[in-house]
């Protein structure tokens, strides 16, 4: 039934243009997993993430001068989001309080950054950089303003509140909102720091992939070479699940 199920709501989505052919698959297998180890609980958040994630994302402004992926979820970015979390789900075999805690902690994270992205996007102040607090043109990896963080809280307390309800946990919302919002902080600290950096060698405009969308190749100008940001949203995802284990062991 968790396959089923699954599948049918990643078909719905690849016809929806919410994911490509191989997101779809891959969100297939996050989503059985989820429900497998998770149960129903699992499944409504993870539904809170995707959807509120799809919807904000339409609304997101492309930036002008960098190289995005485009709205649409490929198979890296699907597993980076909600690998974790399809992972984590699996200790609900023996312990399905804890599993719905690590679960909605790590996909509270994916979400505020998604919704960070998406509203920032759309903010008139210019963005900074969060590690030495220099503007950066927007859609910058590292870079933050006032409206994205508020649209990061919002989309963590989405998960959240969505993980309380389904576990009947009142502690699990404040708990998740706070590690979802870390979660984003750490995401945007690696990004400014760790991060790879590129420009592209025909026309200049900075890039965060090795192949520029105009076909050239790009020219490496900081941060480790191999990570991208699905790398690093894989990374803050893994970070959140381990603030939200220490939440779960304070509360």
């Amino acid at each position: 039934m968790a396959a089923a199920v699954s599948a049918a709501v990643a078909g719905l989505a690849w016809l929806a243009r919410g994911l490509t052919g191989m997101g779809a698959a891959a969100a297939c297998v996050v989503g059985t997993l989820v429900l497998f180890g998770s149960g129903w609980s699992g499944g409504a958040v993870l539904a809170a993430f995707f959807v509120s994630g799809t919807l904000v994302s339409r609304i997101a402004r492309p930036p002008a001068l960098l190289d995005p992926k485009g709205h649409r979820r490929d198979a890296r970015q699907v597993l980076a989001n909600g690998g974790v979390a399809a992972g984590l789900a699996l200790f609900g075999r023996q312990d399905p309080a804890l599993a719905l805690w690590l679960v909605t902690g790590a996909l509270a994270a994916a979400s505020a950054d998604t919704w960070a992205t998406s509203i920032g996007s759309r903010s008139r102040t210019v963005p900074r950089r969060v590690v030495g607090w220099a503007p950066v043109p927007a859609g910058t990896s590292g870079g933050v303003t006032p409206a994205g963080s508020a649209g990061a809280l919002a989309g963590a307390a989405i998960v959240a509140l969505t993980g309380a309800v389904a576990a009947g946990s009142p502690p699990l919302f404040p708990a998740a909102t706070l590690v979802g919002f870390l979660g984003m902080a750490i995401d945007s600290a690696l990004g400014a720091t760790l991060q790879a950096r590129y420009r592209c060698a025909a026309c200049g405009v900075p890039s965060e992939w090795p192949v520029h969308r105009c076909g050239a190749a790009t020219v490496h100008e900081g941060g480790i070479a191999w990570l991208d940001n699905d790398g690093v949203n894989l990374a803050a995802t893994a970070a959140a699940a381990a603030l939200a284990l220490a939440a779960w062991a304070c509360c």
